[in-house]
């Protein structure tokens, strides 16, 4: 009998593959990404501090896009996730997707984290 596969445990799946190479430490923390249908989310970690340094996301009160789920509002989110992280004296992180295909909304954020000044 053919079994539907769930997309949500395959994601969870695959960042936990993911997480088994990438560690934010705190000369080079990480920068995880988070999407969901409405909004997306980036936070940058200190993993070796169990610490969140920088976060930002499509719900801020600063936002100024109209939605949250599209590409414009994901570059948006990784502009300031860039801009808040270089005025704490972050400028080297290590990209952690999440589990997500590095494409669409994924790839604009880390686009617009780039253009910002981020390096990764």
């Amino acid at each position: 009998m053919f079994k539907k596969v769930d997309r949500k445990q395959s994601r969870e799946k695959r960042h936990l593959r993911v997480r088994k190479k990438i560690f934010g430490t705190p000369e080079r923390p990480r920068l995880c990404v988070f999407r969901s249908d409405k909004n997306i989310y980036a936070q940058i970690i200190d993993d070796v501090n169990a610490v969140t340094l920088v976060a930002a996301s499509s719900l801020d009160k600063d936002f100024d896009g109209k939605a949250g789920s599209n590409k414009e509002a994901a570059r948006i989110v990784g502009t300031a996730v860039a801009k808040k992280a270089i005025e704490k004296g972050i400028s080297d992180v290590v990209f952690d997707r999440g589990g997500y295909i590095y494409h669409g909304r994924i790839q604009e954020l880390a686009e617009g984290a780039r253009e910002a000044g981020l390096k990764f």
